[in-house]
């Protein structure tokens, strides 16, 4: 990450907002029996993906997956992909590692950790072959807009994960985030609309549709898809 003129450190904003909740008892059991077999830190160091997984293959992560649901879909509907999600909120990240658990899925990780943490510490660059970040909060007033996920420092961050080919595909049902984000992506030299400039992309059938944007499907909301591919270096 760079840093200014006087040699300090730029902050990137969290990721996430902490938010207090009694666990269920199944996700208490996540915690306890499935994060320790299912769970990653960035302690460790620099991810192995092969290493962890036991096998090669497409490498997904997912940034704020929420409650897991669909990334728990995706996972099982590609067994050949490695999937590696990354969720602050306690009882989403309980849950999710205690279906892992109960249902022998393999090829899903899980780190509970700031995700600007994750990249720094455990991505190595031109790692990555998707990056996944489903309905971020929009902080819809304009003096929280400096809070939303999507920033430049962050893309930044994302695209140097990437290898080339590789995507950043977002979603979201707040059409004014949903043209903030155009202005973050295409102001990254390293990214490319995959529909077009200013284009949203149908929703791919891999994406499964989750209950919060069935919900805001029912207020009126559009619900966006925007994909950024990773190209080569132009230097």
């Amino acid at each position: 990450m760079k840093g200014d003129a006087t040699g300090k450190r730029e902050p990137f904003i969290r990721s996430f907002v902490t938010r207090s909740r009694r666990l269920t008892l199944a996700q208490q059991r996540g915690w306890d029996v499935g994060f320790p077999k299912w769970g990653l830190t960035t302690t460790s160091g620099t991810l192995d993906w092969d290493a962890v997984f036991g096998f090669q293959g497409r490498r997904v992560l997912e940034i704020g997956f929420g409650m897991g649901d669909s990334l728990l879909q995706m996972a099982r509907a590609e067994p050949d992909a490695q999937f590696v999600g990354v969720e602050i909120h306690r009882p989403g990240v309980g849950k999710l590692v205690n279906q892992v658990d109960s249902t022998g899925l393999v090829n899903l990780r899980v780190y509970s950790e700031d995700a600007v943490n994750v990249f720094e510490r455990s991505l190595e660059s031109e790692s990555l072959d998707a990056i996944h970040i489903y309905f971020p909060d929009p902080w819809p007033k304009k003096r929280h807009h400096k809070r939303r996920l999507i920033q430049a420092p962050l893309v930044s961050l994302l695209a140097d994960k990437l290898r080339v080919n590789g995507v950043i595909h977002l979603a979201t049902d707040w059409d004014p985030y949903a043209e903030h984000m155009f202005a973050v992506l295409e102001a990254e030299p390293r990214l490319a609309n995959l529909a077009g400039p200013g284009r949203f992309s149908p929703r791919p059938k891999f994406r499964p549709q989750t209950k919060f944007e069935l919900r805001g499907e029912r207020l009126g909301h559009s619900v966006r898809d925007i994909i950024y591919q990773r190209q080569i270096d132009s230097h």
